[in-house]
């Protein structure tokens, strides 16, 4: 949904680096993969044809953090 969007905190040496990925357009989702040692966000279209793609090591993401858009099923309750 418009307004998902991830972010992705990394170790870089003596410091931290954050990276925010997001869904730019209605109809897009991002999704969130771990395999094999990497950390997959991928931004997707209804389809499931992948946009764009980022990929992390896994042993240097600190925190993976998904952000609902405002008003998503996510947020509703029953």
């Amino acid at each position: 949904m418009k307004g998902d969007w991830v972010e992705v905190v990394l170790e870089a040496g003596n410091e931290t680096r954050t990276y925010e990925i997001a869904a730019t357009r209605a109809g897009r989702r991002v999704e969130v993969n771990i395999r094999r040692g990497v950390a997959e966000v991928v931004e997707v279209t209804r389809s499931g044809t992948p946009v764009r793609t980022a990929r992390f090591m896994a042993s240097r993401v600190l925190a993976l953090v998904e952000h609902p858009a405002a008003g998503s099923a996510a947020d509703q309750k029953d």
